[in-house]
């Protein structure tokens, strides 16, 4: 399909639509958000492409700027709520071309995402496009899930994850979803670059974004296996070393102890406030479950992947990444006994150590 932004005379209508929403949303003001998309409706826009190639994209510039510090939680919260208002008018601003004559396609996030946005606009993508979708929202558990497929009887199931740690549940989600015989199209950055995990998770097939999973499920997905990297579906066979089921099961444990000692190894965290240490329990809890994911898919990457992504934030909060060394160390304290935690996390330290970035200490006023 020719995008908005196929067009070399109106790429700079593009690039003006954009600016327009994202000072709106980023001003938290709905009323003007609604009245770019409707302007780009009104001058011969597609709904497909005000959804893809407007709101998606400046969706995209929120969380970059979040990650960035230069957005709040709660401006980025009210931002993705606007985008979600105005997906919905924009959905409904012209009548559905035909009525649905494609099939039936159940469209979730797995149990535990809430981040809803992107299953919402594949869902609109595919109504428009002649489906009859069926869109379940943020964090549906997985047996009602299996439920509805068997009441509704979909061609397809788009399972949508955006966060890594949710890659389990995942793979509990596609492998009952295919035990009723409906295929899998998974979606979301969890599955890793190109899609690494779905293949090895069991997915039918892998789309980087809306337009890729609604042009695959066009192409027709029964029988069809994933185009993407990555080992046969479902060999988790070093699962059997039980190294993910320790950290799994002993997170908390894990969590208690590293935070209890990290005093010793960190001074500066001696100074910190309740809240300071509340939000370092946090960082900790996120650091061993991404870790327990690598585990899961068998990837070091992963891991290491989010501690830069993590170094990043940290320092975009003027809070050194140095600071991640004295857990990491202290996690491996308490796995010397698991070859590959060991390994992941001396791979994650020595990441770490070959930054660009200066090592300074943090004062009182900044946490780990």
């Amino acid at each position: 399909m020719t995008t908005v932004s196929d067009h070399p005379a109106a790429r700079m209508g593009l690039d003006d639509a954009r600016h327009r929403l994202w000072a709106a949303v980023r001003t938290g003001d709905e009323s003007a958000a609604y009245g770019v998309a409707r302007d780009a409706l009104e001058s011969g826009w597609q709904v497909e492409e005000v959804l893809l190639d407007l709101i998606a994209a400046v969706q995209v510039k929120v969380g970059t700027e979040w990650a960035a510090d230069r957005m709040t939680v709660a401006q980025e919260h009210t931002a993705t709520a606007i985008h979600e208002r105005v997906v919905a008018a924009v959905a409904h601003h012209r009548a559905v071309p035909a009525a649905p004559h494609r099939g039936r396609v159940t469209v979730a996030c797995v149990d535990g995402d809430w981040h809803a946005l992107p299953a919402r606009l594949l869902a609109e993508v595919l109504r428009q496009r002649g489906w009859q979708p069926d869109f379940l929202g943020a964090h549906v558990p997985t047996p009602h899930l299996v439920a509805h497929l068997h009441r509704t009887g979909p061609r397809a199931v788009a399972l949508s994850a955006s966060i890594s740690t949710h890659l389990p549940t995942a793979h509990a989600a596609i492998t009952a979803c295919r035990a009723t015989g409906v295929p899998v199209v998974a979606g979301g950055a969890a599955f890793g670059p190109g899609g690494r995990y779905a293949r090895a998770l069991g997915a039918d097939l892998w789309a980087p974004d809306a337009r890729g999973a609604a042009e695959a499920l066009e192409g027709g997905i029964a029988g069809h296996r994933p185009a993407v990297a990555g080992p046969p579906a479902d060999d988790l066979r070093h699962l059997a070393d039980q190294e993910y089921t320790y950290v799994a099961g002993n997170g908390r444990r894990l969590v208690r102890e590293t935070l209890a000692r990290l005093a010793d190894r960190f001074p500066p965290m001696r100074d910190y406030s309740d809240r300071q240490r509340e939000r370092t329990a946090e960082d900790i809890a996120h650091i061993v479950d991404h870790l327990g994911t690598a585990l899961y898919v068998g990837d070091g990457e992963l891991f290491t992947g989010f501690i830069g992504w993590t170094a990043d934030i940290l320092e975009a909060r003027n809070v050194p990444a140095v600071c991640l060394h004295p857990a990491l160390d202290l996690l491996a304290d308490q796995l010397k006994d698991f070859p590959r935690a060991l390994r992941m996390l001396a791979e994650a330290r020595a990441a770490l150590a070959s930054r660009t970035s200066a090592p300074t200490t943090p004062g009182p006023g900044k946490r780990a």
